[in-house]
């Protein structure tokens, strides 16, 4: 499992305006549109729906292409997760691309399945939205290959949860400095504490833009499977 991020150096997603600012050069972007054409599923939380209403779309028409001569749906599923049910039935996200997965708690399942009839299909996960529960289910749909994009409550609940199996991490040369825009990640409890130093396994240059390339976990990815330990959190 894949997390793909990109930030500015003092660590946000996007600033504070109404407008999203554009972290990322044209390379870069085409370079995240050959990860998601490699990709069996997109996740992004809620809350980055709410704020940037994306497509997730594989833009380029000759890996859409190669995708179909494979065998495969012309665009990975599309997963999106909630506790409280927030969904909007007219967001982008729900109206291109293939299929759809909404992952959510017991008390929303219900209702957010009703309004979103049609559209997605919703899945209750329980009490809470466990993150490892979350890649079992997909893992048994045939998803072996998951494209986290977004936002920071999801990157830090995987790696808090010890979940993710790669980061790629797209540095932008640009400082935000707007205390209420969006981090990258948030204060957690992440396995081994502060002093644990992830695997560095590739920088690359693109552009005026710094991709790093970590394993977490110290080792080669894994496929999504089942069994995997299932802790909770909540989106």
């Amino acid at each position: 499992m894949l997390l793909s991020v990109a930030v500015s150096i003092d660590g946000y997603l996007d600033d504070a305006s109404p407008q999203r600012l554009l972290l990322s050069n044209p390379e870069d972007f085409d370079r995240v549109d050959a990860l998601r054409a490699d990709s069996d599923a997109i996740l992004v939380g809620a809350r980055t729906l709410r704020r940037d209403d994306p497509r997730l779309l594989v833009a380029s028409p000759q890996r859409r292409t190669a995708r179909l001569a494979a065998g495969r749906p012309e665009h990975p599923v599309k997963v999106t997760v909630t506790a409280g049910g927030d969904v909007d039935p007219g967001l982008r996200f729900l109206h291109s691309g293939g299929g759809k997965l909404v992952y959510t708690t017991t008390a929303a399942a219900a209702e957010l399945g009703a309004r979103l009839a049609g559209l997605a299909e919703v899945v209750d996960l329980g009490p809470e939205v466990g993150f490892g529960a979350l890649l079992d289910d997909l893992g048994a749909r045939g998803v072996r290959r998951l494209m986290v994009e977004g936002g920071g409550h999801l990157h830090t609940g995987f790696l808090a949860a010890g979940l993710a199996d790669e980061l790629l991490l797209a540095v932008a040369p640009i400082l935000v400095g707007h205390t209420d825009a969006p981090r990258f990640l948030h204060p957690a409890d992440y396995p081994g504490g502060p002093g644990r130093r992830m695997v560095l396994a590739d920088v690359t240059r693109i552009g005026d833009i710094a991709v790093l390339r970590y394993l977490p976990r110290g080792g080669a990815p894994q496929a999504l499977a089942a069994g995997r330990p299932g802790t909770e959190t909540s989106q």
